[in-house]
């Protein structure tokens, strides 16, 4: 799904149109008809699949394309949709996961490369019966790329927290990023949005659905639009937000707490894109400074994923050389038509716990900090994901304790290579990955539980998401019951505070909800590789 459909879809009319077929015509029998014509030839064979070189770049509106490691565009020619779809099924067959479990379509019935790439997959399910493949999608070439590199996007600096996208509509302010028009409005995390561009958002009219997603997800830079919200003290105020390109800070609120218990680190971290190479790095001399800290809080409740080297330099920064040496951070299996080598013909190597700069966003080569914990405390939500779960579980395969403080993960063990042809950017899976004891097999997620059974139940505690106050504040739930379980008091409820409308802290409102995130094509769940 692109990042442009998704965001027409993010909250829905109920509005349906349905257009009735009226009954036959006149006419009494017995005269002739003649057949359809037959459909045209378009050379395909079932089971039949050509390179997937003789397709690519030959675009049906050429000039799109480009390279995802530079961002600058790349020559292609003139071709058709054809061209286009038989790359797409080529490649498919050659590179996806489950590639025997594709229905081999004719790629001449489908006008749109978007449309037949949807098909081309597994609709197989996973134990508890969701789609096994969760995470087939595509993005805009160059806004994938600028994204991915340079973690820069239009908006407002806000991410959204939908607590519910049906009438009566809950839509608050999951957090903020710094120097935004967000901040400079002064929203907060549990802002709530009541109005956009004069439209209540429980207004389910078509023109209403469509102004209240223009003014969440503005489509271009300079766009303005006025919301009316309710802050998290209960004022209610209109501001107004202009779109502007945002550089997205990837680490936030790294903090030491002192409890009786020892120093503990917490750091927010959001995405495994290229700066945060350089903003870990910091964040780790951060905490290191001084006393250094005996326990570390990582909060991921909001982290889709990223570069899996990235996720791996973070595990070595965690665990440290001793724990790490000559152990695998992840490795990638791919189908069986790639036993020994990736999809690129290389052979297939494990993946170390990095100890080195690898040249995201600093030179590489550099000898990285590291914490040196035994173990750690993972703040979880359902868009915890990808190279988020596989962080926790290459910790876990090498003895690190993961304590996991939260919901369930989203449940991603699979990567792609992005596929750039003809402007469009395509995510297939094309591999599963396995820690150092040989297990990625958490298609439904990691689960706080009671026990850890060395493979999707974490030791830890069920905590739900809670709005009413800020990350990093030691009075927020899933913080709060960490510090709580570091303490040795094991899985405490946390506290509730006072009632709604009373001072002080808010009570059940902003609390005890698993919400769902929008913020960018990453939400879609990544562990990238570079081509």
């Amino acid at each position: 799904m692109t990042s442009t459909v998704l965001r027409s879809l993010i909250i829905a009319s109920i509005v349906l149109v349905l257009a009735g077929c009226g009954g036959g015509g006149g006419g009494g029998g017995g005269g002739f008809t003649n057949p359809p014509p037959p459909p045209p030839d378009t050379g395909w064979q079932s089971g039949v699949f050509q390179d997937e070189s003789n397709f690519a770049r030959s675009c049906a509106v050429p000039g799109n394309s480009i390279n995802l490691n530079t961002c600058q565009p790349v020559t292609d020619i003139q071709g058709s949709v054809l061209d286009e779809n038989n790359f797409l099924r080529s490649w498919s067959n050659r590179t996806y996961l489950w590639y025997d479990e594709i229905v081999d379509r004719d790629p001449g019935l489908y006008n749109d490369p978007l449309d037949y790439f949807d098909l081309l997959k597994t609709t197989a399910l996973s134990p508890t019966g969701a789609p096994k493949d969760k995470f087939h999608f595509t993005d805009n070439s160059l806004e994938y790329c600028q994204l991915s590199q340079g973690g820069v996007s239009a908006g407002y600096g806000v991410t959204w927290a939908f607590l519910s996208t049906i009438p009566p509509r809950e839509i608050l302010v999951a957090y903020t990023e710094p120097g935004t028009p967000a901040t400079d409005n002064s929203l907060l995390r549990g802002a709530q949005v009541l109005e956009i561009d004069g439209v209540d958002i429980n207004d389910n009219t078509q023109a209403g659905v469509d102004i209240i997603n223009d003014g969440l997800f503005p489509a271009s830079l300079a766009e303005s639009h006025d919301f009316t919200v309710q802050d998290p003290d209960g004022t209610i105020r209109t501001i107004t937000m202009v779109s502007q390109e945002i550089t997205v800070a990837t680490v936030q609120n790294t903090n030491v707490i002192d409890t009786p218990t020892g120093r503990v680190g917490y750091m927010t971290f959001n995405a495994f894109r290229a700066p945060s190479e350089e903003a870990l790095i910091d964040a780790i001399n951060t905490l290191n400074q001084g006393a250094g800290i005996d326990d570390l809080v990582l909060d991921l409740r909001y982290n889709g994923g990223g570069f899996g080297d990235i996720a791996s330099q973070l595990g070595y920064m965690i665990a440290g050389p001793t724990a790490t040496a000559g152990r695998i951070f992840l490795l990638d299996q791919y189908n069986d038509k790639h036993p020994i080598t990736d999809i690129f013909g290389r052979p297939i190597e494990p993946t170390p716990f990095y100890d080195e700069t690898r040249g995201f966003s600093v030179a590489p080569g550099q000898p990285l900090p590291s914490l040196n914990l035994p173990r750690v405390f993972v703040l979880t939500g359902g868009r915890t994901a990808s190279a988020s779960e596989v962080l926790m579980n290459g910790l876990r395969g090498v003895g690190v304790q993961v304590i996991q403080i939260g919901s369930t993960t989203s449940g991603k063990p699979y990567g792609f290579f992005p596929q750039e042809n003809c402007g469009t950017t395509y995510f297939s899976i094309q591999f599963r990955a396995v820690n150092d004891l040989d297990y990625g097999d958490f298609t439904d997620g990691f689960s706080p539980a009671a026990v850890d059974d060395g493979e999707a139940n974490v030791l830890g505690c069920q905590v739900d998401d809670d709005f009413s106050e800020q990350l990093g504040s030691t009075a927020e739930d899933r913080l709060e019951v960490a510090l709580a379980y570091q303490a040795g008091r094991g899985c405490v409820a946390p506290v509730l505070g006072v009632p709604d409308g009373a001072a002080g802290k808010p009570g059940s409102a902003l609390r005890g909800k698993e919400p769902v995130i929008y913020r960018s094509f990453f939400d879609s769940n990544l562990i990238l590789r570079r081509p």
